[in-house]
């Protein structure tokens, strides 16, 4: 009843930054360490084992970068209609809600060759 969680002393734990990227393994006391001194969060399984150590985000650091970072713009939606269907629905590049000019006059012709390599 009410015993303390029992880790082996030495036991290393995984350390993530901010943004989830895997830094590296450090003991248990220096993740209590950096706990103590506010740079880390310790995260421990619901028996009080740790289970890894996350650092936290310090002043100037950049924001976590995102997958949609990556991702870019979606160029391409489900319109839903109100018959309950949702056909593609193309977004304009230059933004807007035109349903006619989709792309900027200069982006036409690159814009109409990927259209019809699409559909090729």
């Amino acid at each position: 009843m009410g015993r303390k969680p029992c880790q082996q002393p030495g036991t290393l734990v995984p350390v993530y930054s901010y943004d989830g990227e895997f830094q590296d393994h450090v003991s248990i006391a220096y993740a209590k360490r950096l706990e103590g001194a506010g740079r880390a969060l310790i995260v421990r399984h619901r028996k009080g084992w740790v289970n890894r150590v996350i650092l936290l985000r310090r002043e100037g650091e950049p924001a976590a970068s995102r997958l949609r970072d990556y991702q870019g713009d979606a160029y391409s939606y489900h319109q839903p209609l109100p018959s309950g269907r949702r056909p593609w629905k193309l977004r304009p590049l230059q933004g807007g809600r035109s349903e006619t000019n989709l792309a900027p006059p200069e982006l036409r012709p690159i814009f109409l060759n990927v259209v019809i390599e699409c559909l090729a």
